[in-house]
């Protein structure tokens, strides 16, 4: 075995981001994207069938919300288990599954006959739709290895920036046109679409089972610690701030379990996530970036439909075309950003991508109730395109730092950051928007912008985590150029 498979590699040389993607590689990518997008475009796609579930099951406020909720907290539960279930299983069994329950999950979810049964078949949905992104994203990185991960995840990661964003229109025309029924029911076209390519297209074992132990210490404290913390940012929503006991205790209790595994992980011989990773400063500088990224990404797409609908009055599938230019730009900017990730690393082109996404969010600090259309999608458009050149780099740059071994355990922190980071990017800029409301009377528009202000802070804090990201993997890779060559061992 040579020295370069024990050693993480930090940067990609230029020879080998210059080197052609195989086709298998594409192949791979193929038979996983569809699962991808279908699992994100249940993110969004629900809460615009809310209104209409709770109608026909005659379910109250407090209770429709846990459609939502539960699934959200299935979600924190399962993504621990994606390392070790990869290592167990084989991925490609492993993907198998999640997709089929998630597709179960679905069919259930659409036939549901009360809130009850509702909630119910949208934890077995959550087992499922967890698992998908980090084995998903797994799949992909084993293949492509990291020389290679920034122009893969660039074709990949379009689909999977432009779902969110056409969520609620697509959810906008099923509502409207047909039953909120089918908001479940098209997964299940998808999945069966998924599902067959995986079939056809995934190596029978593309990444070699193991038996590794479970660790159950592990599980025991960080399921609950993330579930506690995602219920608890779920309430600061719907209590309006951290006053409510219903909102904080959860967080505070789910601290103390996350730092308790923490603890726990550091010495334990086969941790659940491997958090040793950290103590590698590109894979941590990476890991911050994608945190705040995901918070401010998210957060700006939890506010934008809001202005549109409640400031503009626009109807929920207006406010989604409306907000369509950002999807573009993303999907603009990430062929050439993957290209350049390669080329010169995460680190360099996540600073640009941010510096777009920040400058973009100040023009939405001044909207008003009558800010004109056409610049407003202009606006979006560029913060789009800093969009598209901010999360694939990040998400390049840490798997740039691992071995193939490494990759299971590394994409559940990887998961775990980014869904953390949107949840608390989702949460500060509604409680923001919630206290603005109340102070702003009749002048919506007002909120809204001083809740851009907000969105600004995120995207600068993000922008601070990828200037770090560039340091840290410059530093590393002069520091690999510095050491001397070591030639493989011979068997």
């Amino acid at each position: 075995m040579t020295n370069s498979e024990n050693t993480p590699n930090p940067q990609p040389t230029v020879a080998a981001s210059e080197a052609g993607v195989p086709r298998e590689v594409w192949v791979v990518a193929a038979a996983v994207v569809v699962g991808l997008g279908m699992a994100l475009l249940d993110t969004t796609i629900v809460n615009v069938a809310l209104d209409a579930i709770a109608r026909e099951l005659h379910a109250p406020l407090a209770t429709i919300q846990w459609v939502s909720t539960a699934y959200l907290l299935t979600l924190a539960v399962v993504i621990p288990l994606a390392g070790w279930s990869t290592e167990r299983f084989g991925a490609r069994r492993v993907w198998l599954g999640v997709v089929f329950v998630f597709v179960l999950g679905s069919a259930l979810c659409g036939a549901s006959w009360s809130i009850g049964a509702l909630i119910a078949f949208r934890v077995l949905q959550g087992i499922g739709g967890g698992l998908i992104m980090p084995v998903g994203i797994g799949l992909i990185a084993s293949t492509a290895g990291p020389a290679r991960m920034g122009r893969v995840m660039s074709v990949v990661g379009v689909p999977m920036l432009l779902v969110p964003v056409l969520g609620p229109v697509i959810g906008g025309v099923l509502v409207d046109e047909t039953s909120w029924r089918w908001i479940f029911y098209i997964n299940v076209v998808l999945g069966a679409v998924a599902l067959l390519l995986a079939v056809r297209l995934l190596p029978s074992n593309p990444t070699e089972a193991t038996k590794p132990s479970l660790d159950w210490l592990g599980l025991a404290m960080l399921a609950p610690g993330l579930a506690g913390i995602v219920f608890g940012l779920s309430e600061v929503q719907s209590h309006g701030g951290l006053g409510a006991p219903v909102a904080w205790a959860p967080i505070a209790a789910g601290i103390v379990l996350v730092i308790g595994f923490a603890t726990h992980a550091r010495r334990a011989r086969q941790p659940l996530v491997d958090v040793r990773l950290f103590g590698r400063p590109p894979f941590a500088a990476a890991a911050a970036t994608l945190f705040f990224t995901g918070a401010a990404l998210y957060g700006g797409l939890f506010v934008m439909p809001l202005y549109y609908q409640l400031a503009r009055g626009a109807s929920p599938l207006v406010a989604g075309l409306l907000v369509a230019p950002q999807g573009l730009g993303a999907a603009l900017a990430m062929p050439l950003a993957g290209r350049l990730t390669d080329r010169h690393g995460g680190g360099i082109v996540a600073v640009t991508g941010l510096t777009l996404v920040t400058v973009a969010t100040i023009p939405l600090m001044f909207v008003t109730e009558g800010t004109n259309y056409g610049w407003l999608a202009v606006v979006l458009l560029i913060r789009g395109l800093g969009i598209g050149a901010s999360l694939t780099p990040a998400t390049a740059a840490a798997y740039s730092t691992l071995v193939r071994a490494e990759i299971p355990r590394a994409t559940g922190v990887v998961s775990v950051l980014q869904q953390l980071g949107g949840s608390i990017g989702v949460t500060t800029l509604a409680v923001v928007l919630q206290a603005h409301v109340q102070g702003a009377g009749l002048n919506l528009a007002d909120a809204y912008a001083s809740t851009f202000t907000w969105a600004a802070v995120l995207g600068a804090v993000a922008l601070a985590a990828a200037i770090m990201l560039a340091i840290t993997a410059h530093r590393s890779r002069r520091a690999s150029q510095d050491q001397p060559a070591v030639s493989p061992t011979k068997p």
